[in-house]
């Protein structure tokens, strides 16, 4: 839902390395767990870990996936449609953004109805055939749901709004002007909205102000009124009633606002709307929050099938998204983003490292899930490559999900390298942000284009004249079909490194101990084997220099031989040593410790 700009730096690296283009080696140890025309069966878990816990959850952004029938517009029958590709790559559970009837000011994110789908993405009985043909595949599917706000055009807003005395008013957040101005230039205070200007709308009907912490037609549920929690909770159950496995929260830390109204205070500089920059502790990650989530898991665990609560966390450091499990307690969100490891954006091996440490050690045991891209952010292609050397660095961000000891949540077309596509022209944009900052910032256009299937007109999207966004330019070579044909794409190196983790007891359940801690080049760790099961090794070379690394006094963890599993880099497709190893530019190495 929000772009975070603290988070996120558009501007991707430029510094050339000047380097060959790695190959992707593929032993045959791995080449027989991963045949072309089909997924090796799921081993078991431990018995006593929820299915989430292991699992690769595959964001769906609906308008741009798949679209059934023509229309330019991806729908759930599209959805349908591509199980088989999800089952083939060995996705557990598919996020799907919200298809619910809205007005599309923020493409489903202001919703007019909690219980419905959007005609334009099908109905009911559409959701309930993909849950059904998921299921028979093995696939979950997640519901977003936004409980901070609703769109403007909910009958709960629309009754809200229609006078102060009517019994919905208190169901979002009214308020007069300050004193001695003149509506509408009287807001009750200074807050913005993440959209840019004001975060308050003046009603001339009623002669107040409403909330809105994102869109001006996004007006925010008053949370402190215990009606509103009644409501949307059993909206929730609605669809925990039709078989979702969970959901996904948005913009979950905003749901409070301090309820004095304070100014908030202000920081140096200006954002890319033009206004000043401001403290958000006000209005975001109050400590009220944590008694709604710790209800709201209470009603969802009483469900049967381990339903999951995922949050879109952006906080400050991995002490508050401890507070998001609950800590000790574990009685909150199951799986708040850890978005400290995805959105770091350069590639720094200490920092890394840090934060990988962090999610190890610092969560009180609770599940860490890690997260490179999403609907909101520009593509980690982007904000981590080079521009010389992006595939190879894609495959170590690919590494870092799907080997240490996350739940690995990832976006349709990561698994390609899909870029983020830009509009060049104000009047092409489409996103509500993008209008209101261009050019400073250009929306989230980029980062949602329709997927690449194949190099047939619309990359085999839509057979429309027009889609909702153009398809960018590289699908003629840059698509599913020409990589799932190609051993050595990005798609099938995902695709390998999904079938270890899901194989593998060691990648499911070890603990990650980080090697070669000082190391500002290279990132190491190894996924400790129980019984009966040998370590494996991950080795990483973030920088576009042959790097040296040694393991000779790690015994304790590490023995004398390795056998590789899965490498970059034709050197290391048969190496056994562990000293004196010597790493391609960007190269991935990753091996089973005899």
């Amino acid at each position: 839902m929000c772009r975070y700009t603290e988070w996120l730096s558009r501007i991707g690296r430029t510094i050339p390395f000047f380097l060959l283009t790695l190959s992707l080696i593929t032993p045959p140890a791995v080449q027989s767990q991963t045949k072309h025309n089909g997924q090796k069966p799921r081993s078991q878990a431990s018995e006593s870990d929820p299915w989430w816990k292991h699992a690769v959850i595959y964001e769906i952004y609906p308008r741009s996936f798949q679209d059934s029938n023509g229309e330019g517009i991806g729908d759930l029958n599209g959805i349908v449609q591509r199980l088989d590709y999800l089952q083939w790559l060995g996705i557990d559970a598919i996020w799907i953004s919200p298809i619910y009837p809205s007005p599309q000011v923020d493409f489903g994110y202001d919703i007019s109805d909690y219980e419905n789908v959007d005609p334009q993405y099908g109905s009911l009985a559409d959701f309930d055939r993909l849950v059904t043909a998921a299921k028979q595949r093995g696939i979950r599917v997640i519901m977003d749901m936004v409980m901070n706000h609703t769109s403007d055009k909910h009958p709960w807003f629309i009754e809200s709004a229609s006078s102060r005395t009517n019994s919905k008013r208190g169901w979002y957040i009214w308020h007069d002007g300050k004193p001695g101005g003149v509506p509408p230039n009287n807001p009750p205070n200074n807050w913005t909205s993440n959209f840019g200007h004001s975060a308050w709308q003046y009603d001339k009907t009623t002669g107040q102000y409403y909330y809105h912490r994102f869109y001006i037609q996004q007006p925010d549920l008053n949370w402190r009124n215990s009606a509103v929690e009644k409501a949307v909770f059993g909206t929730v159950r609605f669809w925990l009633d039709r078989g979702v496995a969970g959901f996904r929260l948005d913009a979950i830390p905003t749901l409070f606002e301090d309820p004095k109204l304070t100014d908030a205070s202000e920081l140096p500089g200006i954002n890319a709307y033009g206004d000043r920059n401001q403290s958000s502790t006000l209005y975001e990650n109050l400590p009220e929050v944590h008694g709604v989530m710790r209800r709201l898991r209470s009603m969802v665990d009483k469900y049967s099938g381990q339903r999951v609560l995922i949050g879109e966390t952006y906080l400050p450091n991995v002490q508050e998204l401890d507070k998001w499990y609950g800590g000790a307690k574990h009685d909150e969100l199951n799986l708040p983003m850890d978005l400290q490891v995805g959105f770091i954006n350069k590639l720094d091996a200490t920092l890394f490292r840090q934060r990988i440490s962090d999610a190890e050690t610092k969560i009180n045991g609770n599940q860490p899930l890690f997260v490179f891209d999403n609907h909101d952010n520009v593509r980690s292609w982007n904000r981590y490559g080079d521009g010389v050397n992006d595939e190879a660095i894609a495959r170590i961000l690919a590494t870092i999900l799907l080997t240490t000891r996350s739940t690995a949540m990832m976006y349709y077309g990561e698994e390609l390298g899909m870029t983020t596509t830009q509009p060049t022209r104000k009047e092409d944009v489409k996103d509500p942000v993008g209008i209101t900052g261009w050019p400073q910032d250009k929306g989230r256009d980029g980062e949602r284009t329709p997927m690449q299937w194949d190099d047939t007109k619309n990359a085999g999207f839509s057979t429309a004249q027009t889609t909702w966004l153009p398809v960018a330019a590289d699908y003629v070579t840059k698509n599913v079909k020409t990589e799932r044909d190609n051993p050595e794409s990005l798609l099938n190196w995902h695709r390998k490194l999904i079938a270890m983790r899901r194989t593998n007891p060691t990648l499911r359940e070890g603990e990650t101990i980080m090697l070669d801690t000082t190391n500002p080049s290279v990132l190491s760790y190894v996924r400790k084997g129980g019984t009966g099961h040998p370590s494996i090794l991950v080795v990483m070379n973030f920088t576009g220099n042959t790097e040296i690394v040694s393991f000779d006094g790690q015994k304790d963890l590490i023995p004398g031989k390795a056998s590789t599993l899965l490498a970059s880099g034709i050197s290391l497709a048969h190496q056994t040593s562990l000293n004196g190893i010597a790493l391609p530019a960007y190269a991935v190495w990753i091996a089973s410790l005899e």
